[in-house]
């Protein structure tokens, strides 16, 4: 028995969407039984048999109630276990409003597959499990190299970390919805559906750049797997690039002399980077304070070191929040160094003000900072902060 617990992804906000879709799930459960007035028993209220969809009758509403209704305990507690795990991060990439929009789009995706293929069957199916399956294909989707953290009991019970890619594509998709499926009452079909719909629709999504893309994310994957099967295609056909048929002239060969690098040289290197794929890593999983210590150990090393400008702001931001604020000045000085032209630099220079201003006590640096931010700030709450700071500054002079 495998059951996924966690993933390595830090959240960069609330996602209050999935927390109040699994709310809205859990508060319907509680209000669909009730006592058989003979046995004593518990039975569906007489409303949710009509909210249960069933193909050979089904009416249009019915391909979204079903999806807020729960058999029994054990099948709500599963379906919003999955969501908690896999649903927490799509929200937070897609924002709550698409997020709703493309769960209960799960939802209804997963009702037509179910109906599109059971077309004679009059058995009711209710569950959230559609809907959950389109947002663990997502989950695959934006992604996949990320780490689920799974809880396995055979003879022994004990935790492993297993990719993304792997646990949903083989475990939650291959093994237990299409080479174990059997009857026993569970709409397989409507996972299928489902994750066909959550896997489709992310690919599109990122592929057409509606949503922020990521060098980790599947799409990348798919391209990076393209360029090297061309690249393999061009080598077998003989194409030498570098051989003299290329241009009009034949080249020249040159002897190069080569430097042998000293074992303490290469294994420096190696550790260099290391360092600098664990901080991508890191960031790409949203584990900015793993990827900050990442880092610091980075400059340890060779602090002649620079990240992408990305990368490098989100380590900044993070070193910052955590207090160390002469480390975070650090990466900061050269987000302003090496990445003259990007985005924003006036908040960086904000940021580094206040920092050397209230807690480095730098005044002379801090003044410099935030003369250079008010020139170009915009944002009125900005502005007036960094004029109030300087003004301070200059007064206690």
């Amino acid at each position: 028995m495998l059951l996924p617990i966690r993933t390595s992804i830090k959240t960069r906000q609330t996602p209050y969407a999935n927390y109040a879709l699994i709310v809205l799930n859990v508060l319907i459960y509680t209000m669909e039984f009730m006592a058989d007035p003979y046995s004593g028993r518990a039975i569906y209220r007489p409303w949710v048999q009509t909210m249960m969809l069933i193909p050979v009758q089904w009416q249009y509403w019915q391909l979204l109630t079903y999806a807020f209704l729960h058999a029994h305990l054990w099948h709500i507690i599963g379906n919003m276990l999955f969501l908690y795990i896999f649903g927490n991060s799509v929200n937070d990439t897609l924002g709550h409003v698409k997020y709703l929009c493309f769960y209960l789009g799960g939802a209804i995706f997963s009702g037509m597959g179910h109906v599109l293929l059971n077309m004679n069957s009059g058995a009711p199916t209710l569950g959230a499990s559609g809907a959950v399956a389109a947002v663990t294909g997502a989950y695959l989707v934006l992604f996949p190299q990320t780490l689920v953290t799974v809880l396995y009991w055979f003879i022994i019970i004990g935790t492993l970390e297993i990719p993304a890619i792997w646990f949903i594509g083989l475990k939650l998709i291959l093994i237990d919805n299409i080479l174990a499926a059997s009857a026993d009452g569970v709409a397989y079909d409507a996972h299928i559906a489902g994750y066909v719909y959550g896997i489709g629709i992310m690919v599109l999504c990122v592929a057409a750049g509606w949503i922020q893309k990521s060098q980790f994310d599947l799409w990348a994957m798919i391209q990076q797997w393209n360029r090297r099967r061309q690249y393999r295609d061009v080598v077998s056909s003989g194409y030498d690039p570098f051989g003299a048929n290329v241009g009009t002239a034949a080249r020249r060969q040159v002897r190069a002399r080569v430097v042998p690098k000293t074992p303490e040289q290469l294994a420096r290197e190696a550790q260099i980077l290391t360092l600098r794929q664990t901080i991508i890593s890191r960031i790409s999983e949203r584990n900015l304070a793993s990827a900050a210590q990442a880092y610091l150990e980075l400059m340890a090393v060779d602090n002649s070191q620079i990240l992408a400008h990305k990368p490098l702001l989100d380590v900044a931001n993070q070193l910052a929040s955590e207090g160390r604020y002469a480390e975070s000045a650090r990466a900061y000085e050269q987000v302003l160094q090496h990445y003259k032209q990007s985005d924003h630099p006036d908040q960086v220079m904000l940021m580094l003000g206040l920092i050397y201003a209230r807690y480095l006590h730098r005044a002379d640096l801090a003044i410099e900072h935030l003369s250079r931010a008010s020139e170009r700030l915009t944002n009125p709450d900005q502005l007036a902060l960094c004029q109030d700071e300087l003004k301070r500054l200059k007064t206690a002079l």
